[in-house]
């Protein structure tokens, strides 16, 4: 590690980042006055060339919770109808996609990542052992609600604690492990058996000035720490957990149930990322 690098291991590292994720949690759910609204809102769309041609609602927000969970019109984006493909849970940027290597490492940015840490349980990570693993990226300016890859069942939902170091470039790169230190939720949907995807499982990987993260079918203003088994029926597509704040959806898919569609670059929820090469 250089010595710039460890500089800015060091700033992460002491910085006070649950206390801070706190205050910018009640700062976001906070009601504001419209004039204040308006002013931020215009800001931060100027700040990061944000369009809302493609949003329901384009101004009135209550608050900055609710603007940076907007919602999109119905159809602006189009869901592959192919039961067998695997579209991408979100707006943003695949930063990673190829093989869970064995002993279920999976790599992202030159770090061996652990996926019985990243999903919270390792008989559950066995079964992506030689599988696939998608890291997708939401900027500050992206959509910020995660959607079903495919259809199906969600099994279980696991909640576990964490930091909250940046997820960008710079924690990406200075802060060993980043993904498995932050708090993280992980989503198991059960698929179909005629789809031939078998059981994918979506981490929602929180961020600095995350607040907080809420899931379909676990009625709370956070997902509370543990393990939850909401059984709830989902079509490919459907909403299934929103980031109040940040951050980075990782996405498992069990081994030689698929064939990559696309490499690393822009994506947008219901885009294609995988399709199965088998059936059952």
């Amino acid at each position: 590690m250089s010595a710039l690098s460890s500089v800015i291991a060091e700033l992460l590292r002491v910085w006070p980042k649950t206390p801070i994720n706190r205050v910018m949690g009640k700062l976001a759910d906070h009601r504001w006055n419209p004039v204040v609204g308006r002013a931020v809102v215009d800001l931060y769309t100027r700040a990061y060339g944000i369009s809302f041609e493609e949003c329901i609602k384009r101004e009135g927000w209550s608050s900055f919770d609710e603007f940076f969970t907007r919602t999109l019109r119905p159809g602006v984006r189009p869901i592959d109808p192919d039961p067998k493909v695997v579209v991408s849970p979100a707006d943003g940027r695949v930063d990673a996609i190829g093989r869970v290597e064995p002993g279920r490492r999976f790599l992202v940015k030159g770090q061996a990542y652990s996926v019985d840490e990243l999903v919270g349980d390792s008989e559950e990570a066995a079964r992506y052992e030689g599988g696939g693993g998608c890291v997708v990226y939401l900027s500050p300016r992206d959509y910020h609600r995660v959607h079903a890859p495919a259809g199906g069942v969600i099994r279980h939902v696991r909640s576990m604690p964490g930091e909250y170091y940046p997820v960008n470039e710079v924690g990406v790169t200075y802060v060993p492990k980043l993904f498995v230190r932050n708090r993280r939720v992980s989503i198991a949907i059960d698929t179909p058996p005629e789809t031939g995807l078998g059981c994918i499982t979506v981490v929602m990987v929180a961020a600095l000035v995350v607040g907080r993260i809420t899931v379909a079918g676990i009625d709370a203003h956070d997902v509370p720490l543990g393990l939850h088994k909401p059984g709830l029926p989902i079509a490919r597509g459907d909403e299934i957990g929103i980031f109040h704040l940040g951050s980075t959806a990782v996405l498992f898919l069990e081994p030689s149930a698929f064939a990559f569609l696309r490499g690393e670059g822009p994506v947008l929820y219901g885009q294609s990322l995988a399709r199965a090469s088998r059936t059952e």
